[in-house]
This record gives C-alpha cells, structure tokens and sequence, in this order.
C-alpha cells in the first residue's frame, strides 16, 4: 500500500521550458550584479564554494558570474549555484517576475491524493527554496500546503543514485516499499526501483526525455491510482 508520493518537478510536474527559460533566465540575467552587490555579505560563501569546485580559487566575482552562468547553461549540478539560483529567484517569486507553472492535470490529482492520505514530497535537483517558491506562488494559486517536505541534492544527494532514495525513505520514516516516485527521466527512475521504492515514468509530449527501461510510462497524473 502506498502512503507517500515523491515527485520531480521538470518534465513531471512542470514544464521543462517554464524552469529553465524563467527561472534559469532570470537566474542568468541578475546572477552578476547579485554576486557584485552582495560580496562580503551573503554572496561570499557563493563566491568561496564555486572558486573550490572550479579550482579557481583567485577568481573575482565577475569571473564567479561567468562560471556559474556556464554550469547553469550545460546544467551542471553545483551546489553553490543552486543556493545562489534559490536566493535570486526568490526575489522574483516575491517581486511578481516569477510564477510556478505545472501541467494542468496536476493541482487537481496532488489535491485528490492528498485528501485520500498520501503524504507528498518533491525530490528536485533544484534548491528545496526554489522548490517551495515554486509551489507557493504556483500561477493558479499557491499549492505549498499540499507537499509535507522537500529534498535537493544537498539534503538527499545526486538523483541518479539509489543511496538518495535510500535517504529520503529514512527521512520520511516510510518503507521504501511504500513510497512512490514520478520522473521524466529514465536513470531517476532506475535509481527508486533500486533501492525499492515503487516507480512510474513520466512522458509529456514536447518533454526532452523519452521511456526507456522496463517501467510503467504514463501521460497524465490521473492515471496513476496509488494503492
């Protein structure tokens, strides 16, 4: 019997082009002027942590910029650029730049599985700020009260590996085999099977990742009836 449901959100739950040209867009555009205003203060552990995993460490913060904005265009899986996304956005979630957007079959599903029971949590490479933002000023109407928690690759780890899933089931004290995943992406999905969550994929048309492996694929949210 399932009792909690993990979910992606790019491709899964939201769009991939509403999280990248949004979010990584206004990302891009204020991420300079954010790290040159804010060092010595809060940009400075952003500044520090990026010059150790570039091995860069005389770097300035307009060459900080540059590197960020690099990962952040091959969608490289940096921490400090995560923490630095998760801080500018904010500020674009509050000041009315930004919206979560989210394939229309899902607030009403989320809605109808958490009446039932179903604990939810999200599972994103994105920071669990970003994450919470995205729920909470969603464009229909803030949908934050439906998820019990979040995790990021800093709180749970990297998303292809079983261990994170592992940690997760631990940090929501249910059964692995109870918990429930949805992603868009094939190796996410092999990595929940592997350390014995149940697991669908997610297909949407227009999305970048295709079915791959021997998993249940499915269209739409009202599909799935955990059980």
């Amino acid at each position: 019997m399932i009792k909690a449901v993990v979910l992606d959100i790019e491709g899964t739950t939201s769009p991939t082009s509403s999280v990248r040209e949004d979010l990584y867009g206004y990302t891009r555009d204020r991420l300079p002027a954010w790290l040159a205003e804010n060092t010595g203060g809060a940009a400075d552990p952003i500044l520090e942590a990026t010059r150790a995993q570039a091995n860069r460490p005389g770097a300035d913060a307009t060459e900080v910029a540059r590197i960020l904005i690099e990962w952040l265009d091959t969608d490289v899986k940096s921490e400090p650029l995560k923490a630095a996304q998760g801080i500018i956005c904010a500020e674009g979630f509050r000041n009315g730049s930004l919206h979560g957007q989210f394939f229309p079959d899902v607030p009403p599903v989320l809605r109808a599985w958490r009446d039932a029971g179903l604990e939810l949590y999200i599972y994103s490479s994105g920071s669990v700020r970003n994450q919470k933002d995205w729920f909470a000023f969603a464009r229909d109407g803030d949908l934050s009260p439906l998820i019990s928690g979040h995790f990021d690759l800093s709180t749970a780890g990297p998303k292809r590996e079983a261990s994170s899933y592992e940690k997760i089931a631990s940090a929501i004290g249910v059964p692995a085999d109870q918990i429930l995943f949805l992603s868009d992406h094939p190796d996410e999905v092999d990595a929940a099977v592997a350390a014995g969550w149940q697991a669908i994929g997610v297909t949407r048309p227009g999305e970048p990742n295709s079915p791959r492996g021997a998993h249940r694929w499915i269209g739409d949210f009202a599909e799935v009836v955990p059980n």
